[in-house]
């Protein structure tokens, strides 16, 4: 019998890509790390509020081809976050690819106990951990979780070299238990209605301030964001209004840690989105630089 236990996998898996050679083509390595980190996303909005998450990849080795992916969280700057349910992102991921790749045939049995569900096909067998089975069902109700395993099968589908698709707990693994094939692949690329052309997705994230608009207006800050130089409007209008009560001072090197509003468009050839404007829509908290403090020599 092959069994996935789904509570091996916390905060990282290892993707293994089954190939002739122990390489990959890079753009198929790209379009697939990119659509997992939009699925993630999207999982963890329904989820886990009040937190985010961002998908990293730790390592690349053969397997025939594999690399480590690894969800990293961090705590949003509000009253009203909640617990962080760990490991719940990656596992909703892999039980989610799990659960459609088995259920592609009709022989499925679905055995739902109080700690944890069973998912069996024949000599395959899926254990998952309640929470995370219970959690799947909400987040497949999100349409961009949905398109963006879609993505992600579509990307590895597409190419001819790569036959298979499994996960493991870490690079020195034996071959998964379960490997998803790319007649199966074929058929999970496919979610409803197409991804939109364009889209705007909310971050919560720390700016370092460059240039600064020191009147209300929609012209443009400059600040780094993730080492990256980008210009956006504050439109925050309580945040102004502390501004002109001189409540907040601002100086270059200062940091504003925002609700930050970031538009994208999609490449119709690859899936990919690249972002293309920004806009500050909160600021959460300031945060001073670091000052100089004057040095008096002598009495």
């Amino acid at each position: 019998m092959h069994i996935v236990n789904i509570s091996q996998f916390e905060d990282g898996i290892v993707l293994h890509f089954e190939t002739e050679g122990r390489r990959i083509n890079a753009y198929t390595l790209a379009s697939t790390l990119v659509a997992l980190a939009d699925a993630a996303k999207a999982a963890n909005y329904s989820v886990n509020q009040g937190h985010e998450v961002e998908i990293v990849v730790e390592a690349l080795g053969p397997g025939s081809f594999r690399a480590r992916i690894k969800a990293v969280y961090t705590k949003a700057n509000n009253l009203f976050s909640n617990q962080l349910l760990q490991g719940i992102v990656i596992g909703v991921i892999s039980s989610y690819i799990y659960e459609r790749t088995l259920s592609v045939d009709d022989s499925v049995k679905v055995k739902v106990n109080t700690d944890e569900v069973i998912v069996e096909r024949g000599e395959d067998r899926i254990i998952v951990p309640r929470n995370i089975y219970d959690a799947t069902r909400d987040v497949e109700k999100n349409p961009q979780f949905t398109r963006a395993i879609a993505r992600t099968m579509e990307a590895v589908s597409n190419d001819e070299y790569v036959s298979a698709l499994g996960f493991v707990t870490d690079m020195n693994s034996p071959q998964p238990d379960i490997l998803i094939p790319r007649s199966i692949m074929q058929q999970l690329s496919t979610a409803p209605g197409e991804d939109p052309s364009t889209r705007i997705i909310e971050e919560r994230c720390s700016l370092q301030i460059v240039k600064a608009i020191l009147e209300k207006s929609h012209r443009k800050w400059e600040f780094v964001w993730r080492g990256v130089k980008i210009s956006a409007p504050i439109i925050d209008e309580k945040f102004y209004a502390d501004f002109s009560k001189h409540i907040i001072t601002i100086a270059p090197g200062d940091e504003l840690q925002v609700r930050l509003a970031i538009k994208q468009t999609r490449n119709p050839k690859n899936g990919i989105y690249t972002n293309i404007a920004y806009e500050v829509i909160e600021v959460l908290r300031h945060v001073p630089g670091i000052r100089q403090t004057p040095f008096n020599y002598g009495p």
